[in-house]
């Protein structure tokens, strides 16, 4: 313990008689890991904050569809599979179908284009929307295709100047025949997020109405190209793919035809976190080159120690210094010059990290925390060793067989 602690002395006592070269050397060191615990903290920081907003939506969703075969051969789904769906299949509280219709509508607030979102009662949950006044459509105005809608309060506010507006009729105008639809409830809209945007500049007035009210424009409403199904928090969203699945491929006698598709929420969220996964590995490979670089300059300005303090090496072998005594002297100065500048790479590298979130976050209207994760910090200051110990090795090695008469004839 004793002689380590001699070693170290010696090599701040080396390192410190060149204070400019040594912080030089420690420069690559210093980028390399604070540019990698920056990316890394702001790409885990981000890939948090995303995966609460987008979960905020609901993490039971999975969508159903048809595929082109599935379409070609008449083979939709229907109000009767949904009803199957949510009776047979474990862990599913609702389901519903994805119909849409674009039309007009004029106010006093004047003329506006509407967007029909026709589903069941079990729509409400899609984007879990809060009501603010009235309720929701019910199952029994969906079985009679009655004319009722439910409109955000900020869709409210542009039609009528007040979110006040149950019981009020709205006239939808779509492929020449107008109808009036009665509204029943109001929901909270939404705040735009960084990653989710329930809003956007030239947006339509959204109405969520029973899709067998789009009869009353000419048109049935018992076949659908796609559907969302509601699953509980306590099933297996594999689980209940496979089961919905295998209860559509039975009732439309297609087993094997592969007619229909399915992707769950939590698919769309793994990719996401994937696809920010690449990315934020690729900039840190990119970053920890400059690792390598950094423990190349050691390996340079520990070969111009050995040459500078050759007659140093030989009188101390002269005086009976093992071999093993230099060694550990020259690898010590590259691992103290290694891990002084993997510490101060991770101190700038956590500032640099809160900095880059709260831009981020200021620029993107959505709170990102720093993913800062102790095995990160671990990992940095680790592999900062293993370069200062592998890049200082030869130069160690160089030192250490250095012979003590042609060192010493050297100087």
């Amino acid at each position: 313990m004793g002689n380590i602690m001699e070693y170290v002395k010696m090599a701040f006592k080396n390192i410190t008689a060149n204070k400019g070269r040594s912080i030089l050397t420690m420069l690559g060191i210093i980028i390399g890991i604070a540019s990698v615990i920056m990316v890394m903290s702001v790409g885990d920081g981000t890939a948090n904050a995303m995966n609460s907003e987008v979960s905020s939506l609901g993490t039971g969703q999975i969508s159903v569809y048809c595929s082109d075969d599935a379409a070609s051969e008449g083979e939709w789904i229907t109000p009767e599979d949904l009803e199957a769906i949510k009776g047979k299949v474990k862990g599913v509280d609702g389901a519903t179908p994805n119909d849409s219709a674009s039309g007009n509508t004029s106010t006093g607030k004047g003329e506006f284009a509407v967007q029909l979102n026709g589903g069941s009662q079990d729509m409400q949950w899609s984007l879990n929307y809060n009501i603010k006044r009235g309720s929701y459509f019910t199952a029994m105005d969906v079985e009679e295709g009655n004319r009722v809608c439910v409109v955000t309060d900020n869709d409210a506010k542009r039609l009528f100047g007040s979110d006040d507006v149950v019981g009020m009729d709205i006239e939808v105008g779509i492929n020449g025949i107008t109808n009036s639809y009665r509204i029943v409830g109001v929901t909270q809209q939404k705040e735009n997020g960084g990653f989710v945007s329930y809003t956007y500049e030239g947006m339509p007035v959204t109405l969520d109405v029973p899709y067998t009210s789009f009869e009353n424009f000419g048109w049935e409403s018992n076949s659908f190209y796609s559907a969302t199904i509601f699953a509980n928090d306590k099933a297996s969203g594999e689980e209940v793919v496979k089961e919905t699945i295998h209860l559509l491929e039975t009732r439309h006698q297609c087993a094997g035809e592969e007619y229909y598709q399915v992707q769950s929420f939590q698919d769309m969220v793994a990719e996401l976190n994937g696809m920010l996964a690449i990315v934020t590995t690729f900039i840190s490979c990119v970053a920890a080159i400059s690792l390598i670089v950094g423990g190349i300059g050691v390996m340079n300005i520990m070969l111009v120690s050995v040459t500078e303090r050759t007659r140093e090496i030989g009188i101390r072998k002269s005086l009976g210094a093992k071999t093993s005594s230099i060694l550990m002297q020259f690898l010590a100065e590259a691992a103290i010059l290694t891990i002084v500048g993997g510490v101060i790479g991770i101190l700038l590298g956590l500032l640099g990290a809160v900095g880059a979130c709260g831009l981020m976050s200021a620029s993107m209207g959505s709170t990102i925390h720093p993913g800062i994760k102790a095995s990160t910090i671990l990992g940095a200051t680790l592999f900062s060793c293993a370069i200062g110990v592998f890049f200082g090795i030869y130069p160690a090695r160089k030192a250490a067989k250095l012979s003590p008469i042609e060192a010493l004839r050297r100087n």
